[in-house]
């Protein structure tokens, strides 16, 4: 039977926004095609999520009247389009019998999730000092200046999981759960967006779980879990066992602003789903990473 992998990016890997190197951008996208049709050809069935926070972030400077459920919808649909028209291309031209699937996705929250009482997620760019005073948000003070804050929840349920599942079983590559999904709540008589955003690598491991995928690999700027980073005690890992990553959790190994949300949406995801390939990897590793040959395969 054919397998199933959920492969994660980040936004940054998908566009240039001010400031980034098109030519890395586009090496990195090229390394994430090769990535999707390596897999394909060595019988994956792909679902690949991505990032949107550059992209969401310069749209809220150009609009920030727009609701931000609308904006995460607007990039899962820009970005889907970059990522499908470059991959379809790409399958095309290899003869392969695959197309892509560009699915908005909606991702059900909790409304009373503690990170709406204490929003702490930055969004769009930093804030003038009139628009502090005039805006009913959430705002902190960043290293850089003031921004706005949001919440980030926890993803509960998946709306569209069917209709993703459906499309797999009909051998399409999905591409989904944009910026962590489309963040709703259930008001019992009908849904509402609310100005949140979802981890997207946590809404990953639950699609992965709730797929019953064989594998989640997420892509990233290293090409492997590090300890000691940055020390004479550097030590890269290949594996690491839940136990483990919860210890060097403990040690403040794996910061929340940079490795903790990855590693804990691995581990959540080999937690629920024993047999799991739990991987982290650079983009255009992903196939020697489940061969074991490279990146760091968390295990239950």
């Amino acid at each position: 039977m054919a397998r199933t992998v959920v492969y994660a990016l980040g936004g940054n890997a998908l566009s240039s926004p001010d400031g980034c190197d098109e030519e890395d951008t586009a090496l990195v996208l090229a390394k994430v095609m090769s990535d999707v049709v390596d897999l394909l050809e060595s019988g994956w069935r792909v679902v690949v999520t991505h990032g949107n926070g550059p992209q969401v972030g310069h749209l809220l400077e150009l609009d920030a009247e727009t609701p931000m459920d609308s904006w995460v919808a607007a990039t899962q649909g820009m970005i889907g389009h970059s990522l499908s028209i470059n991959l379809d291309s790409i399958l095309r031209r290899r003869g392969r019998p695959e197309r892509t699937a560009v699915l908005l996705t909606r991702v059900e929250v909790d409304g009373a999730d503690e990170g709406f009482s204490l929003p702490t997620k930055p969004v769009g760019p930093i804030l003038d000092d009139d628009t502090v005073m005039s805006r009913d948000w959430d705002i902190a003070e960043t290293i850089n200046g003031p921004r706005r804050v949001v919440a980030s929840p926890l993803p509960m349920r998946i709306l569209d999981l069917q209709v993703i599942q459906a499309l797999v079983n009909q051998h399409a590559v999905v591409i989904c759960g944009g910026g962590g999904g489309i963040p709703i709540i259930d008001k019992t008589s009908h849904y509402s967006g609310v100005p949140a955003v979802i981890d997207k690598d946590r809404l990953s491991a639950l699609l992965a779980v709730r797929l019953d995928a064989e594998a989640l690999i997420i892509s990233t700027a290293i090409d492997a879990v590090r300890t000691g980073f940055g020390t004479e005690n550097e030590i890269s890992h290949s594996v690491l066992s839940l136990d483990q990553c919860e210890e060097f959790m403990a040690a403040g190994e794996f910061p929340s602003g940079s490795m903790g949300p990855k590693i804990g949406a691995l581990m959540e995801a080999a937690l629920h789903r024993p047999g799991l390939a739990s991987i982290l990897c650079a983009p255009g590793d992903a196939l020697k990473a489940i061969r074991g040959e490279t990146g760091t395969t968390i295990r239950a």
